[in-house]
């Protein structure tokens, strides 16, 4: 079967309470439990926010590791959770799922 990925970015979480925030964890947490009981659950997870990030860059010959993204966006991958579905009617499926627990925006692309 294929996998998707399904993730968002942490500029689509939105500005909420702390107290949001633990009202939505439960609600996520049962969403991902209701793929795992389908069978349809690879991983789960989010990103620390503030942690350390590495770059690893050997474009030039030589590995070079450097701190901090070298990105452009302001975005940033936020979570992600990857499911193995028959097809992409049910990754969009469990990424509706997702998006009412989370309550914001996920996206759904097919992995190679």
């Amino acid at each position: 079967m294929p996998q998707y990925i399904i993730y968002f970015n942490q500029q689509w979480v939105g500005d909420h309470t702390e107290e949001w925030f633990r009202s939505r964890g439960p609600l996520a947490n049962a969403a991902v439990e209701e793929i795992k009981a389908a069978g349809q659950y690879i991983y789960a997870g989010g990103l620390v926010e503030n942690g350390p990030i590495v770059s690893a860059d050997a474009t030039s010959g030589e590995l070079l590791f450097t701190d901090g993204p070298y990105v452009e966006t302001k975005e940033f991958l936020g979570g992600l959770t990857i499911v193995d579905v028959p097809d992409l009617e049910r990754a969009r499926f469990w990424a509706g799922k997702l998006a009412e627990a989370c309550g914001w925006p996920q996206e759904v692309r097919e992995v190679m």
